[in-house]
């Protein structure tokens, strides 16, 4: 693929794959209201641009992890709903008001805050409480639900929802999705009629048990793998193309890369490819002698990235496309129909979350295609 504008990697951003990707899963969620997690830069498609598309596909319910993330969906989305999972910052409840923002109370000292700012206001504003059923992360313990319920009992407020989350439902048979949907239920319990949200992507699409009330996909919107071990029916939303600088021939026995941790066993020719670890590229994709690395597509083939990954250039063997050689300037395919995010991540150790969010360093000319808001 030649690049046509701009001299820099080139990624592409698919909004009619990604309101497809919402509609997919409102259809698998029916009964449930269906929100889109935007944190990280919309997993690093842009907040803003992906907000407006999905908005425009029928979603009115987002997931931020910041507030600074809740006022740039503000801006994009006026009538939107918005929840921050990261909570109440300490002493920022008057932003949360100014803007319209719900925080994800996970603590007593944030409740006490926020119920403060209600009586101060004289205006019950709305949260949403998250309790941890298993992931020592952020949440109210079990313990804590009776006097929750207790303290808000007293001042007549109720929450917009009451939510967990699932450490292992990328994993659909593990024995800790059946034990949290347990745990969750008993905190319920303590809540009635408050709508209830546990399902994150995977819990989605790991049955209509987890689905309650509100369902919150993340990583399934933007084209990525959320459950292991089944194809992904996702579509792909991003595609990454880069410039390749020069294409240069390298004899037996030369190495390749910081470190000489590459060295070539037969004469090769090699692509050096405009794009990094400053640009999103993980180093653990890096290709040794004793482990092979990512890949990159050249002229329809795969070809491995060898040698350590540097900060604005990789290097690519491209021997195997014998006499049907790149020219500089000729792009390279990061992401794209031929390797996904989660092709990238399988080979770096990691997952497809974190190829995608790291998207948003890079140095790319960042185009939009499609309108969001496509027929069915």
């Amino acid at each position: 693929m030649a690049l046509t504008s701009g001299l820099g990697g080139q990624l592409s951003i698919d909004l009619g794959a990604l309101a497809r990707n919402w509609r997919a899963l409102d259809r698998v969620s029916a009964g449930a209201l269906t929100a889109a997690v935007v944190k990280a830069d919309a997993y690093g498609m842009g907040i803003t641009m992906a907000s407006k598309a999905l908005h425009a596909a029928g979603a009115r319910f987002f997931f931020v992890a910041t507030p600074d993330e809740g006022m740039a969906v503000r801006a994009a989305v006026p009538d939107a709903h918005i929840f921050v999972l990261n909570g109440l910052y300490p002493g920022a409840a008057n932003l949360y008001v100014r803007q319209n923002l719900m925080p994800v109370i996970s603590s007593v000292a944030m409740l006490e805050e926020w119920l403060a700012k209600c009586v101060e206001r004289n205006e019950a504003y709305p949260s949403a409480f998250h309790f941890d059923t298993g992931m020592n992360r952020l949440g109210f313990r079990l313990n804590e639900a009776s006097v929750v319920r207790q303290q808000i009992e007293t001042l007549g407020y109720a929450p917009q929802m009451v939510m967990s989350h699932l450490a292992c439902a990328d994993t659909p048979n593990h024995e800790k999705n059946r034990t949290q949907l347990a745990l969750f239920s008993s905190v319920l319990n303590q809540f009635p009629g408050i709508p209830a949200s546990l399902a994150n992507s995977a819990g989605l699409m790991s049955g209509r048990d987890y689905h309650f009330q509100m369902v919150r996909p993340g990583i399934a919107l933007y084209g990525g793998r959320a459950v292991n071990g089944r194809k992904n029916p996702m579509a792909a939303v991003a595609t990454l193309h880069v410039p390749i600088l020069q294409v240069v021939e390298a004899r037996t026995g030369e190495s390749v890369g910081y470190g000489a941790t590459y060295s070539l066993s037969r004469n090769s020719r090699l692509a050096i490819i405009a794009h990094g670890y400053a640009d999103g590229f993980l180093r653990s994709l890096s290709g040794t002698n004793m482990r092979p690395g990512g890949k990159v597509v050249i002229r329809g083939k795969a070809c491995p990235v060898i040698g350590r990954i540097s900060m604005d250039t990789t290097i690519v063997d491209i021997t195997e496309l014998g006499s049907d050689l790149p020219s500089p300037g000729e792009g390279a395919e990061v992401l794209g129909n031929l390797i996904g995010a989660d092709d990238q991540a399988d080979a770096a150790g990691t997952i497809g979350y974190e190829i995608l969010t790291s998207l948003k360093q890079g140095r790319y000319n960042r185009s939009y295609v499609g309108d969001g808001n496509l027929p069915e």
